[in-house]
């Protein structure tokens, strides 16, 4: 398959991501300030159009010229690199364990979830199949994954909020089709020995899929499939299965930066511009899905309805799953290190 723009694109996958000169048309003299957000693997292109759309009015809303700088990577790597030192003003990472991890560690106030409209969510996801052109393993159903003649390519769940998803979103469709815990525990037994490659975060599983051939079908982010299926020029195609997770990728300020930079007010603007109907356009056309009812209902023709289930119907929530599927030692390291030695 011909080399596309994705893989030069997975190349920058660092902590400092793509962020143009500012778009900011301010007077001479105006304050400047400068941002980062730390987010997860495939958003380089939804936050390159809404940080030059919010560059462009940031006078307009805050007095000053802003400049904001991005940074991508596995969305577990980007939570501790934040943890580490990283100087991130804005957190907007795939799941809510990885940035409860910030508050957990004092860099986020109390009830940091309820401080942005929609329990701080701008957009919701969800995971879905990309196969060969025409389909020709025929894949429709979670079910199909484990069939024998069956290749998945999937990011490694102890890293990727897409790999967690994905994981969660296999187990759900057992449990949601009447399974059982065992039945579910089988089923990705063998879903997983049939994973040839675990990339660290979905960018790099994208490259495995789409630029380097491998497996029969990639289970990735909604957005991520449409920017995949675009940049392969027809030879690849994307299903839907009947049923998948309700992704919740939570944004946040950080509080603890943001109080020792001074850079409160503004990235409050920032993150405030993703609900206005300029920024819910800007999220939908990346086939994120808005959370303002009328701009998913002016764009419904680019998400088909589908069952989405919260992750609460898996297990008790993102502590239990963390702590029962992805810790060391939990039902990840168990099924995927057994099934590897069989």
């Amino acid at each position: 398959m011909k080399r596309f723009s994705l893989v030069a694109l997975f190349s920058f996958v660092t902590l400092i991501g793509c962020s143009s000169e500012s778009n900011s048309t301010a007077p001479e003299g105006t304050p400047s300030v400068e941002l980062l957000n730390v987010s997860y693997d495939p958003t380089r292109e939804l936050w390159k159009d809404i940080n030059a759309e919010f560059e462009k009015v940031a006078v307009a809303q805050t007095g000053k010229a802003v400049t904001i700088k991005q940074s991508h990577g596995a969305s577990g790597s980007q939570a501790r690199a934040v943890i580490d030192g990283l100087d991130a003003d804005v957190v907007s990472l795939a799941l809510w364990s990885d940035t409860e991890q910030l508050h957990k560690k004092g860099l986020l106030k109390d009830g940091w979830i309820d401080a942005f409209p929609n329990r701080s969510l701008p957009y919701t996801s969800t995971i879905v199949f990309v196969v060969r052109k025409g389909n020709p393993k025929g894949v429709k159903e979670w079910a199909d994954l484990v069939r024998n003649d069956i290749q998945v390519i999937t990011p490694n769940p102890k890293t990727s909020g897409n790999g967690k998803l994905a994981f969660l979103a296999a187990w759900g469709s057992v449990l949601k089709n009447g399974g059982t815990e065992e039945d579910a525990r089988k089923y990705i037994t063998q879903l997983y020995k049939q994973v040839p490659v675990l990339d660290t975060g979905a960018r790099g599983a994208t490259t495995t899929f789409a630029q380097k051939g491998i497996g029969d079908v990639h289970l990735t982010w909604e957005n991520e499939a449409h920017l995949e299926i675009k940049e392969a020029n027809g030879e690849l195609d994307l299903i839907y299965p009947s049923q998948s997770i309700l992704a919740e990728p939570h944004v946040a300020l950080v509080d603890q930066v943001v109080d020792r930079k001074g850079t409160r007010d503004v990235v409050k603007k920032y993150l405030e511009f993703l609900y206005t109907p300029e920024g819910q356009a800007i999220i939908a056309k990346h086939f994120y899905r808005p959370t303002d009812a009328k701009v998913l209902e002016a764009h419904k023709a680019s998400f088909p309805d589908l069952k989405l289930f919260p992750v609460t119907d898996v297990c008790g929530g993102w502590d239990e799953a963390q702590t029962t599927f992805f810790a060391d030692g939990g039902e990840f390291d168990r099924i995927y290190e057994g099934g590897q030695n069989k």
